[in-house]
Protein backbone atom coordinates (compact mmCIF):
# COMPACT_ATOMS: atom_id res chain seq x y z
CA UNK A 1 0.00 0.00 0.00
CA UNK A 2 1.31 3.33 -0.90
CA UNK A 3 2.67 5.51 1.93
CA UNK A 4 2.74 8.33 -0.90
CA UNK A 5 5.60 10.36 -1.12
CA UNK A 6 6.20 10.32 2.88
CA UNK A 7 8.06 6.82 2.00
CA UNK A 8 7.04 3.45 3.61
CA UNK A 9 6.99 2.42 4.86
CA UNK A 10 -0.12 7.31 4.53
CA UNK A 11 -3.35 10.94 16.46
CA UNK A 12 -4.31 11.93 22.22
CA UNK A 13 -1.79 10.14 23.52
CA UNK A 14 -2.86 7.22 25.74
CA UNK A 15 -0.81 6.98 28.83
CA UNK A 16 1.96 8.86 27.56
CA UNK A 17 5.72 8.70 29.17
CA UNK A 18 6.84 10.95 31.63
CA UNK A 19 8.88 13.43 30.47
CA UNK A 20 11.21 16.41 31.63
CA UNK A 21 9.16 19.34 33.20
CA UNK A 22 11.23 21.63 30.92
CA UNK A 23 11.66 20.20 27.77
CA UNK A 24 13.98 21.33 25.20
CA UNK A 25 12.70 23.50 22.41
CA UNK A 26 11.99 21.75 19.06
CA UNK A 27 14.10 23.54 15.77
CA UNK A 28 13.66 23.21 12.58
CA UNK A 29 14.81 24.92 10.42
CA UNK A 30 13.46 26.85 7.62
CA UNK A 31 10.41 26.74 9.62
CA UNK A 32 8.71 27.55 12.64
CA UNK A 33 8.90 25.00 16.06
CA UNK A 34 5.74 22.70 16.54
CA UNK A 35 5.31 23.02 19.74
CA UNK A 36 4.88 27.30 19.44
CA UNK A 37 1.94 28.82 18.06
CA UNK A 38 2.86 29.37 13.88
CA UNK A 39 1.56 31.68 11.56
CA UNK A 40 0.32 29.15 8.74
CA UNK A 41 -0.78 30.80 5.18
CA UNK A 42 -3.06 28.98 2.95
CA UNK A 43 -1.58 27.66 -0.13
CA UNK A 44 -3.69 29.00 -3.10
CA UNK A 45 -4.84 25.52 -4.55
CA UNK A 46 -8.13 27.08 -5.70
CA UNK A 47 -8.03 26.97 -9.20
CA UNK A 48 -9.53 23.59 -10.42
CA UNK A 49 -6.61 21.14 -11.54
CA UNK A 50 -6.23 20.57 -15.28
CA UNK A 51 -6.42 17.29 -16.53
CA UNK A 52 -2.91 15.93 -15.92
CA UNK A 53 -1.14 15.24 -18.93
CA UNK A 54 1.60 13.24 -17.60
CA UNK A 55 0.79 9.83 -15.42
CA UNK A 56 2.82 11.13 -12.69
CA UNK A 57 2.40 13.59 -9.50
CA UNK A 58 3.57 17.22 -10.46
CA UNK A 59 6.85 17.43 -9.24
CA UNK A 60 7.24 19.44 -5.73
CA UNK A 61 8.14 23.15 -4.79
CA UNK A 62 10.03 23.89 -1.65
CA UNK A 63 7.50 26.50 0.25
CA UNK A 64 9.12 28.96 3.68
CA UNK A 65 6.24 28.47 5.23
CA UNK A 66 3.76 25.31 6.78
CA UNK A 67 0.35 25.73 5.20
CA UNK A 68 -2.71 24.86 7.32
CA UNK A 69 -3.54 22.71 5.06
CA UNK A 70 -2.38 20.99 1.93
CA UNK A 71 -5.90 20.08 0.10
CA UNK A 72 -7.87 21.68 -2.27
CA UNK A 73 -10.76 24.32 -1.54
CA UNK A 74 -13.01 22.06 -2.82
CA UNK A 75 -11.70 19.05 -0.17
CA UNK A 76 -12.12 21.47 3.01
CA UNK A 77 -8.90 23.57 2.40
CA UNK A 78 -8.95 27.52 2.74
CA UNK A 79 -12.47 28.79 3.26
CA UNK A 80 -14.25 25.34 2.20
CA UNK A 81 -15.76 25.53 5.64
CA UNK A 82 -18.50 22.79 4.34
CA UNK A 83 -15.93 19.79 3.39
CA UNK A 84 -14.24 20.67 7.05
CA UNK A 85 -15.61 17.81 8.26
CA UNK A 86 -14.68 15.81 5.26
CA UNK A 87 -12.44 12.39 6.02
CA UNK A 88 -9.94 14.07 4.24
CA UNK A 89 -9.75 17.52 6.06
CA UNK A 90 -9.97 15.08 8.87
CA UNK A 91 -7.51 12.50 7.55
CA UNK A 92 -4.93 15.07 7.76
CA UNK A 93 -5.73 17.53 10.68
CA UNK A 94 -5.03 13.96 12.78
CA UNK A 95 -2.03 13.48 10.85
CA UNK A 96 -0.22 16.35 11.15
CA UNK A 97 -1.32 16.51 14.90
CA UNK A 98 0.56 13.33 15.16
CA UNK A 99 3.68 14.11 13.56
CA UNK A 100 4.24 17.45 15.67
CA UNK A 101 3.49 15.08 18.95
CA UNK A 102 5.66 12.08 17.57
CA UNK A 103 8.87 14.58 16.88
CA UNK A 104 8.50 16.02 19.65
CA UNK A 105 8.86 13.24 21.89
CA UNK A 106 11.83 11.87 19.68
CA UNK A 107 13.69 15.03 20.28
CA UNK A 108 12.79 15.16 23.53
CA UNK A 109 14.14 11.45 24.69
CA UNK A 110 17.16 12.05 21.90
CA UNK A 111 18.17 14.78 23.74
CA UNK A 112 20.84 16.34 21.57
CA UNK A 113 19.20 16.25 17.47
CA UNK A 114 17.27 18.53 16.43
CA UNK A 115 14.52 17.63 12.96
CA UNK A 116 15.34 19.39 9.75
CA UNK A 117 12.06 20.19 8.00
CA UNK A 118 11.18 20.70 4.58
CA UNK A 119 8.03 22.08 3.51
CA UNK A 120 6.76 21.22 -0.16
CA UNK A 121 3.59 21.17 -2.36
CA UNK A 122 2.20 20.50 -6.11
CA UNK A 123 1.37 22.45 -8.67
CA UNK A 124 -1.73 20.34 -8.85
CA UNK A 125 -2.52 20.80 -5.63
CA UNK A 126 -1.12 18.81 -2.40
CA UNK A 127 2.37 18.82 -0.54
CA UNK A 128 3.77 17.23 2.39
CA UNK A 129 5.95 18.17 5.25
CA UNK A 130 9.57 16.30 5.81
CA UNK A 131 10.85 15.91 9.02
CA UNK A 132 14.38 14.16 9.84
CA UNK A 133 16.79 14.02 12.84
CA UNK A 134 20.22 12.64 12.09
CA UNK A 135 23.46 11.60 14.25
CA UNK A 136 21.51 12.42 17.54
CA UNK A 137 22.11 12.13 21.12
CA UNK A 138 20.21 7.73 21.06
CA UNK A 139 19.18 8.05 17.28
CA UNK A 140 21.34 7.30 14.21
CA UNK A 141 18.51 8.65 11.77
CA UNK A 142 14.42 9.29 12.62
CA UNK A 143 11.92 10.62 10.17
CA UNK A 144 8.83 11.28 10.32
CA UNK A 145 6.77 12.61 7.44
CA UNK A 146 3.17 13.80 6.17
CA UNK A 147 1.89 13.69 3.14
CA UNK A 148 -1.18 15.09 1.22
CA UNK A 149 -1.23 14.33 -2.83
CA UNK A 150 -3.49 14.56 -5.42
CA UNK A 151 -2.22 13.04 -9.01
CA UNK A 152 -2.59 10.23 -11.58
CA UNK A 153 -1.33 6.77 -11.13
CA UNK A 154 -0.16 5.21 -14.27
CA UNK A 155 -1.18 1.36 -14.53
CA UNK A 156 1.91 0.10 -12.87
CA UNK A 157 1.72 2.54 -9.64
CA UNK A 158 -2.27 1.43 -9.13
CA UNK A 159 -1.31 -2.36 -8.91
CA UNK A 160 1.33 -1.38 -6.17
CA UNK A 161 -0.59 0.81 -4.02
CA UNK A 162 -3.42 -1.85 -4.21
CA UNK A 163 -2.75 -5.29 -2.81
CA UNK A 164 -5.60 -6.21 -4.51
CA UNK A 165 -6.01 -5.03 -7.72
CA UNK A 166 -8.17 -6.34 -10.75
CA UNK A 167 -6.81 -8.54 -13.19
CA UNK A 168 -7.59 -6.08 -16.17
CA UNK A 169 -5.56 -3.26 -16.54
CA UNK A 170 -6.47 -0.06 -15.72
CA UNK A 171 -6.32 3.16 -17.49
CA UNK A 172 -4.69 6.12 -15.61
CA UNK A 173 -6.01 6.47 -12.50
CA UNK A 174 -6.91 10.04 -10.78
CA UNK A 175 -6.00 9.85 -7.38
CA UNK A 176 -5.69 11.61 -3.32
CA UNK A 177 -3.78 9.97 -0.92
CA UNK A 178 -2.52 10.94 2.47
CA UNK A 179 -0.23 9.64 4.88
CA UNK A 180 1.96 10.24 8.13
CA UNK A 181 4.98 7.07 7.62
CA UNK A 182 7.99 7.16 9.98
CA UNK A 183 11.05 4.59 10.63
CA UNK A 184 13.42 5.66 13.31
CA UNK A 185 16.67 3.80 13.99
CA UNK A 186 18.61 4.40 17.01
CA UNK A 187 22.29 3.91 17.69
CA UNK A 188 22.20 1.09 20.80
CA UNK A 189 21.91 -2.03 18.43
CA UNK A 190 19.75 -3.20 22.06
CA UNK A 191 17.31 -0.39 21.22
CA UNK A 192 14.76 -1.45 18.45
CA UNK A 193 13.96 -0.01 15.16
CA UNK A 194 10.64 1.04 14.70
CA UNK A 195 8.23 2.07 11.54
CA UNK A 196 4.94 3.01 11.56
CA UNK A 197 2.90 4.05 8.52
CA UNK A 198 -1.12 5.32 8.72
CA UNK A 199 -2.97 6.68 5.35
CA UNK A 200 -5.65 6.92 3.58
CA UNK A 201 -6.62 6.82 -0.19
CA UNK A 202 -9.43 7.48 -2.76
CA UNK A 203 -9.16 7.04 -6.28
CA UNK A 204 -11.46 9.46 -8.57
CA UNK A 205 -11.55 7.31 -11.90
CA UNK A 206 -14.67 8.01 -13.74
CA UNK A 207 -17.26 4.94 -13.33
CA UNK A 208 -16.41 3.42 -17.06
CA UNK A 209 -12.83 3.45 -15.98
CA UNK A 210 -11.38 -0.30 -16.82
CA UNK A 211 -10.23 -2.13 -13.76
CA UNK A 212 -9.93 0.72 -11.71
CA UNK A 213 -13.21 1.31 -9.57
CA UNK A 214 -13.97 4.40 -7.69
CA UNK A 215 -13.26 3.98 -4.47
CA UNK A 216 -11.62 4.53 -0.29
CA UNK A 217 -9.61 2.70 2.01
CA UNK A 218 -7.48 2.80 4.87
CA UNK A 219 -4.07 1.42 5.31
CA UNK A 220 -1.23 1.24 7.81
CA UNK A 221 0.29 -0.39 10.53
CA UNK A 222 3.00 -0.45 13.51
CA UNK A 223 5.98 -2.73 13.31
CA UNK A 224 8.68 -3.78 15.36
CA UNK A 225 12.42 -4.52 14.41
CA UNK A 226 15.27 -5.30 17.40
CA UNK A 227 18.03 -7.04 16.68
CA UNK A 228 18.12 -8.46 20.20
CA UNK A 229 15.15 -9.82 21.86
CA UNK A 230 14.04 -8.62 25.39
CA UNK A 231 10.94 -10.60 25.79
CA UNK A 232 9.28 -7.97 28.45
CA UNK A 233 9.68 -5.43 25.12
CA UNK A 234 8.19 -7.24 22.76
CA UNK A 235 5.29 -8.04 25.02
CA UNK A 236 5.09 -4.57 26.02
CA UNK A 237 4.82 -3.58 22.14
CA UNK A 238 2.75 -6.46 21.30
CA UNK A 239 0.21 -5.61 24.30
CA UNK A 240 -0.07 -1.97 23.41
CA UNK A 241 -1.25 -3.16 19.46
CA UNK A 242 -3.51 -5.18 21.03
CA UNK A 243 -4.98 -2.70 23.15
CA UNK A 244 -5.71 -0.41 20.54
CA UNK A 245 -7.31 -2.99 18.06
CA UNK A 246 -9.46 -4.43 20.83
CA UNK A 247 -11.39 -1.08 21.74
CA UNK A 248 -13.27 -1.85 17.56
CA UNK A 249 -13.12 -5.28 16.77
CA UNK A 250 -11.53 -8.33 19.03
CA UNK A 251 -10.15 -10.06 15.70
CA UNK A 252 -8.49 -6.74 14.58
CA UNK A 253 -4.95 -7.90 16.71
CA UNK A 254 -4.67 -11.78 15.56
CA UNK A 255 -6.05 -11.03 11.80
CA UNK A 256 -3.40 -7.96 11.70
CA UNK A 257 -0.91 -9.34 13.81
CA UNK A 258 -0.15 -12.30 10.64
CA UNK A 259 -0.75 -9.91 7.91
CA UNK A 260 2.12 -8.18 9.35
CA UNK A 261 4.14 -11.45 9.91
CA UNK A 262 3.15 -12.33 5.75
CA UNK A 263 4.01 -8.78 4.76
CA UNK A 264 6.94 -7.71 5.79
CA UNK A 265 8.33 -11.05 4.80
CA UNK A 266 11.99 -11.02 2.86
CA UNK A 267 11.48 -13.88 0.48
CA UNK A 268 15.04 -14.47 -0.95
CA UNK A 269 15.55 -15.04 2.75
CA UNK A 270 12.98 -16.30 4.12
CA UNK A 271 12.86 -14.52 6.71
CA UNK A 272 10.86 -11.71 8.12
CA UNK A 273 12.39 -8.09 8.66
CA UNK A 274 11.57 -8.24 12.35
CA UNK A 275 8.76 -9.33 15.32
CA UNK A 276 5.53 -7.31 14.07
CA UNK A 277 3.11 -5.82 14.96
CA UNK A 278 0.10 -4.75 12.88
CA UNK A 279 -0.72 -4.17 9.34
CA UNK A 280 -3.57 -3.55 7.53
CA UNK A 281 -4.35 -2.88 4.04
CA UNK A 282 -7.27 -2.18 1.21
CA UNK A 283 -9.30 -1.99 4.38
CA UNK A 284 -13.30 -0.37 3.32
CA UNK A 285 -15.67 -3.52 4.53
CA UNK A 286 -16.81 -1.60 8.06
CA UNK A 287 -18.28 1.58 8.40
CA UNK A 288 -15.50 5.04 7.31
CA UNK A 289 -16.11 6.89 10.49
CA UNK A 290 -15.20 3.83 12.81
CA UNK A 291 -11.87 3.02 10.45
CA UNK A 292 -10.94 6.79 10.93
CA UNK A 293 -11.58 6.14 14.63
CA UNK A 294 -9.38 3.26 14.23
CA UNK A 295 -6.31 4.65 12.44
CA UNK A 296 -6.14 7.37 14.95
CA UNK A 297 -6.46 5.38 18.08
CA UNK A 298 -3.58 3.12 16.64
CA UNK A 299 -1.29 6.09 15.28
CA UNK A 300 -1.85 7.35 18.91
CA UNK A 301 -0.17 4.32 20.37
CA UNK A 302 2.73 4.87 18.66
CA UNK A 303 4.35 6.68 21.50
CA UNK A 304 3.15 4.92 24.34
CA UNK A 305 4.48 1.34 22.54
CA UNK A 306 8.01 2.77 21.84
CA UNK A 307 9.00 5.54 24.03
CA UNK A 308 9.52 3.36 26.95
CA UNK A 309 11.37 0.94 25.43
CA UNK A 310 13.81 3.47 24.14
CA UNK A 311 14.41 4.99 27.62
CA UNK A 312 15.22 1.21 29.18
CA UNK A 313 17.78 0.70 26.12
CA UNK A 314 19.39 3.41 24.80
CA UNK A 315 22.39 3.37 27.27
CA UNK A 316 22.96 -0.32 27.52
CA UNK A 317 26.57 -1.01 26.95
CA UNK A 318 27.37 -3.12 24.06
CA UNK A 319 30.23 -4.57 22.03
CA UNK A 320 31.48 -3.89 17.91
CA UNK A 321 30.01 -7.24 17.97
CA UNK A 322 26.46 -6.55 18.71
CA UNK A 323 27.27 -3.52 16.72
CA UNK A 324 28.13 -5.69 13.41
CA UNK A 325 24.95 -7.26 14.50
CA UNK A 326 22.58 -4.75 14.26
CA UNK A 327 24.55 -3.43 10.99
CA UNK A 328 23.58 -6.84 9.17
CA UNK A 329 20.10 -6.53 10.31
CA UNK A 330 19.79 -3.50 8.97
CA UNK A 331 20.46 -4.63 5.96
CA UNK A 332 17.74 -7.22 5.70
CA UNK A 333 15.76 -3.52 6.45
CA UNK A 334 17.45 -2.33 3.13
CA UNK A 335 16.44 -5.28 1.17
CA UNK A 336 12.96 -5.46 1.94
CA UNK A 337 12.34 -1.75 1.65
CA UNK A 338 14.10 -1.59 -1.74
CA UNK A 339 12.68 -5.05 -3.10
CA UNK A 340 9.18 -5.57 -1.80
CA UNK A 341 8.10 -2.57 -0.28
CA UNK A 342 5.01 -1.24 -2.24
CA UNK A 343 4.92 2.16 -0.70
CA UNK A 344 8.64 2.47 -1.79
CA UNK A 345 7.36 1.32 -4.88
CA UNK A 346 4.43 3.25 -5.33
CA UNK A 347 6.34 6.39 -4.57
CA UNK A 348 8.91 5.53 -7.30
CA UNK A 349 6.93 4.88 -9.95
CA UNK A 350 4.65 7.90 -9.54
CA UNK A 351 7.35 10.42 -9.58
CA UNK A 352 7.78 10.93 -5.73
CA UNK A 353 9.92 13.01 -3.75
CA UNK A 354 12.80 10.68 -3.57
CA UNK A 355 14.09 12.45 -0.05
CA UNK A 356 10.81 11.23 1.57
CA UNK A 357 10.92 7.88 0.15
CA UNK A 358 13.98 6.76 0.79
CA UNK A 359 14.02 8.63 4.09
CA UNK A 360 12.91 4.77 5.55
CA UNK A 361 16.75 3.84 5.19
CA UNK A 362 19.29 3.62 7.88
CA UNK A 363 22.61 5.72 8.07
CA UNK A 364 24.86 2.48 7.92
CA UNK A 365 24.03 -0.96 7.31
CA UNK A 366 26.46 -4.02 6.57
CA UNK A 367 26.34 -7.12 4.12
CA UNK A 368 28.75 -10.29 4.62
CA UNK A 369 28.83 -13.33 2.77
CA UNK A 370 27.58 -16.46 4.24
CA UNK A 371 27.06 -15.31 8.15
CA UNK A 372 25.16 -17.67 9.22
CA UNK A 373 25.00 -17.42 13.87
CA UNK A 374 26.02 -19.56 16.25
CA UNK A 375 23.25 -21.57 16.92
CA UNK A 376 21.78 -21.09 20.70
CA UNK A 377 23.18 -17.67 20.46
CA UNK A 378 21.56 -14.27 20.94
CA UNK A 379 21.91 -13.13 17.73
CA UNK A 380 20.58 -17.03 16.53
CA UNK A 381 17.31 -16.33 18.63
CA UNK A 382 16.00 -13.07 16.97
CA UNK A 383 16.90 -14.64 13.17
CA UNK A 384 14.63 -17.94 14.44
CA UNK A 385 12.22 -15.36 15.76
CA UNK A 386 12.05 -13.80 11.66
CA UNK A 387 12.34 -17.10 10.33
CA UNK A 388 9.34 -18.64 12.95
CA UNK A 389 7.24 -16.16 14.24
CA UNK A 390 5.65 -16.14 17.47
CA UNK A 391 2.17 -15.53 19.67
CA UNK A 392 3.99 -13.08 21.97
CA UNK A 393 0.79 -12.15 23.63
CA UNK A 394 -0.03 -16.01 24.49
CA UNK A 395 3.43 -17.36 25.62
Amino acid sequence: MPSLSTTSSAFTLLNPPQFSTTPKPLFFPSARPSSFPAQRHHLSMSTPARTPRAVSIEKEVLESERPDTFLRESDGGGNGAVSAGSVRARFEKMIREVQDRVCEAIQEVDGGGSFKEDVWSRPGGGGGISRVLQDGGVFEKAGVNVSVVYGVMPPEAYRAAKASAPDQKPGPVPFFAAGISSVLHPKNPFAPTLHFNYRYFETDAPKDTPGAPRQWWFGGGTDFTPSYIFEEDVKHFHSIQKAACDKFDPTFYPRFKKWCDDYFYIKHRGERRGLGGIFFDDLNDYDQEMLLSFATECANSVIPAYIPIIEKRRDTPFTEQHKAWQQLRRGRYVEFNLVYDRGTTFGLKTGGRIESILVSLPLTARWEYDHVPEEGSEEWKLLDACINPKEWLSE
